[in-house]
């Protein structure tokens, strides 16, 4: 476990965090002194976590909240003054049909979530990082927004959105106290994501991690992003690419089978 923060009323929000990387990453900077504020839509979900991290004898609180909604992400961050840490993690993948036939649909979904979300939180929780004295922006990207694959290129597109924000917006704002972090997972095995992406079909979704001995958990990437909110202020980890050791790219796969 990494250092505590400074202060003991340090606030860490994390969206996207009713499943997978994100519901873990929320356990951890809890575990780590933190009063985490969960976000994601689904409220039940993210109300039972901040309950478990309570039981845990940690601090934290519930808030239901869509990324891709600005008056509503406004409204949220209206209520804080200072905040340490923001991990912009919600986001996903919808389908993995070529360019030809791809549906528009989707594609939009990926960027609005993925991009215009992570914007959103960003801009409207950026002056209450910065009021804070030594903030961390985290974004949640994937390999996916830094190498293409064939049947990828909708969330390929929206994932490398995500890396160019944390990217620019790290040029833009130095020389403020706000670190901006990427963390960008290769194949990480949760409940949801790939169940997700192929629409509830659990056939497909096996498929994506068949005969790969270990894949990375959500605890994996969550211990990731934990260790580098955790380095000292005047460090930052500017990108941290985390893979299964199967794996040696988006399309290089060690499967025993």
């Amino acid at each position: 476990m990494t250092a505590a923060p400074a202060a003991p009323s340090r606030i860490a929000v994390v969206t996207g965090a009713s499943s997978g990387i994100g519901a873990a990453t929320a356990r951890r900077l809890a575990a780590a002194g933190y009063r985490v504020v969960v976000t994601a839509r689904r409220k039940d979900r993210i109300e039972a976590l901040a309950e478990e991290i309570t039981a845990a004898g940690g601090r934290a609180t519930a808030y239901a909240l869509d990324v891709t909604d600005r008056a509503a992400v406004d409204e949220f961050a209206s209520a804080f003054t200072t905040i340490g840490v923001l991990v912009n993690n919600a986001g996903g993948a919808l389908g993995a049909d070529p360019v030809a036939t791809g549906d528009p649909a989707e594609w939009r979904q990926m960027y609005e979530t993925n991009v215009i979300g992570t914007l959103n939180v960003t801009q409207a929780l950026l002056p209450a990082l910065t009021a804070s004295g030594d903030g961390t922006v985290v974004v949640v990207s994937s390999t996916a927004g830094h190498d293409t694959y064939e049947g990828g290129a909708g969330y390929v597109a929206a994932k490398h959105g995500e890396h160019v924000l944390a990217e620019t917006l790290r040029l833009e704002i130095v020389g403020t106290p706000v670190r901006v972090i990427e963390v960008a997972p290769g194949m990480v095995k949760t409940d949801e994501f790939a169940l997700t992406r192929f629409g509830g079909d659990t056939e497909k979704a096996a498929k994506v991690y068949a005969g790969v001995a270990e894949p990375l958990t959500a605890d994996d990437v969550a211990e990731t992003i934990d260790w580098a909110v955790g380095r000292p202020s005047h460090v930052n980890i500017d990108l941290l690419v985390v893979r299964p050791r199967a794996q040696a790219s988006n399309t290089k796969v060690h499967r025993e089978l």
